[in-house]
């Protein structure tokens, strides 16, 4: 197994799901902030005031949220929100960066919270003590020689931004964005030269579609508007980055899934194509290409979409095309017409079981080679860099009485999706970089839990908030840093 011997290794976090400090140094709330806690089997809650001063709480994550008209967001004395505290990363950076170094990591990927640096997202001036914050992180990462890779935008549209203009189905969100990208770009030019716009873009239409077509056509008007906004933003961010610091590498991030269809019958091969126009290809073609498939406006039609595109926008994606394309890999999915057989019930996970694959206790199938057939379909498609962003095994882990974590399924699930990059590295595939989901333990953003725990640190909190948040290294660490040291040779 041979990697590039400038083959980038490290692992990713998210603001909204480590730092915690929610409310300090100036900070503006984002969602996750009003966003309880839950499980595998129950909902996140978004908390609200209603109209009438009662408390108040409704079910999905996001902008799926719908909190009654008239309502704000707020944060409630009667609930446990998971994100405040997190795993503080905002206070022990330092530690954990130097925990990453002696992992012997060549990248770490981060975000900024958007809200740390515009609390309101259209403030006039941003937010000094944000902006020092970031620049404290990135100068301890190159201490120790460490690329940061940057997410622009992790899910946390300042929560000011979606009260007082409606979220990215406003167009004014566009500027909003570039205006905040030029402020970092112009903040960080000679300390960070990868950048994503952002996060899992796709998973907007994405969850639509996910229930079996539940959404009502004004749900789909408005995450196709979105999604659109979101890639003019993307567009101008990269013509942008691309003035401040031509060396900058920018790219996008999907959330990346293999469909493959449950059956033969024709029917299911016609629905899995249709499953990766909309699910996968809409996004990644518009910013990896520059334009909307040819399959969209079947999209469109379906559920009576009719975007707010001008001849300017389409202008912009065509010269805000990325220069890597980014993606995080957890599982495969099945795709058939029919009804009946073994379903999977997980989290974000529906349809079809794979009689072929083993599932984790969170409904994810396992197979690594389907990350193999992800990459070779996606480089054969876009031809430019490909970086595995997000890859990791969300589990229990049990701590021992000497303290130890013995995670041998997590370095099982690692060791078999490294090998299947390195056979599609070997078929041809340029693939510059695998960041692990998460490389410590940090709040699960679909259930909100601790123990749903993918990290090689364990980190010392509970699901009810309850711990010292000490870090101690798992046997993956230890795993992880001879694989890195071998550049993936040795990873037994």
């Amino acid at each position: 197994m041979t990697f590039p011997k400038d083959f980038l290794w490290g692992g990713a976090i998210a603001a909204n799901q480590a730092e915690g400090a929610y409310n300090e140094d100036g900070r503006g709330l984002v969602q996750t902030d009003v966003t309880t806690g839950g499980t595998v089997d129950s909902p996140r809650y978004t908390t609200y005031i209603d109209k009438d001063g009662k408390p108040g709480k409704v079910g999905g994550l996001g902008h799926h949220a719908k909190i009654p008209e008239g309502a704000k967001f707020a944060v409630l004395d009667t609930e446990y929100y998971p994100n405040h505290v997190a795993v503080d990363f905002y206070h022990r950076y330092k530690e954990d960066i130097k925990l990453f170094a002696e992992m012997g990591y060549s990248i770490f990927r981060l975000s900024i919270s958007w809200a740390r640096i515009f609390p309101n997202g259209d403030d006039s001036q941003p937010n000094q003590a944000g902006l020092d914050f970031y620049r404290s992180v990135f100068e301890e990462c190159r201490k120790y020689n460490i690329e940061p890779l940057v997410s622009i935008w992790h899910f946390d549209t300042p929560l000011a931004l979606e009260e007082n203009y409606g979220g990215w189905t406003n167009r004014k969100l566009i500027d909003f964005y570039v205006k905040y990208c030029e402020v970092i770009f112009n903040e960080y030019k000679d300390l960070v030269k990868y950048w994503l716009t952002f996060n899992e873009i796709n998973n907007t239409t994405m969850f639509l579609d996910m229930f079996g077509g539940k959404a009502s056509d004004e749900e789909y008007q408005a995450g196709y508007q979105t999604l659109h906004n979101q890639f003019v933003a993307s567009a101008k961010a990269v013509q942008l980055g691309h003035k401040i610091n031509p060396d900058f590498m920018i790219g996008n991030m999907i959330c990346g899934i293999t469909f493959y269809p449950a059956t033969c019958d024709p029917k299911d091969i016609l629905a899995n194509q249709h499953k990766w126009e909309s699910g996968i290809y809409y996004c990644g073609d518009v910013q990896a290409k520059g334009r909307y498939g040819t399959y969209a406006k079947r999209l469109w039609q379906e559920h009576n979409v009719e975007l707010d595109i001008t001849e300017e926008d389409l202008e912009d994606l065509k010269n805000g095309t990325v220069d890597m394309y980014t993606f995080s890999y957890y599982m495969s999915n099945n795709v058939t017409t029919h009804t009946g057989g073994e379903q999977v019930a997980g989290n974000f996970s529906v349809g079809a079981k794979n009689p072929y694959l083993t599932y984790s206790d969170w409904g994810w199938a396992h197979d690594p080679d389907g990350l193999q057939y992800y990459l070779e379909k996606i480089y054969d498609r876009y031809e430019i860099p490909l970086m595995v962003v997000e890859n990791g095994l969300g589990a229990f882990d049990t701590v021992e009485e000497d303290g130890s974590i013995h995670d041998d399924y997590r370095i099982d699930y690692h060791r078999a999706h490294i090998k299947a990059m390195s056979t599609a590295i070997d078929n041809g595939v340029d693939l510059i970089a695998y960041t692990t989901w998460g490389c410590i333990d940090i709040v699960s953003a679909g259930t909100g839990e601790m123990r749903k725990r993918y990290g090689f640190i364990y980190v010392d909190m509970d699901d009810a908030g309850n711990g010292t948040l000490n870090r101690t290294p798992k046997d993956s660490f230890h795993w992880y840093k001879k694989v890195i040291a071998s550049n993936g040779e040795d990873v037994e």
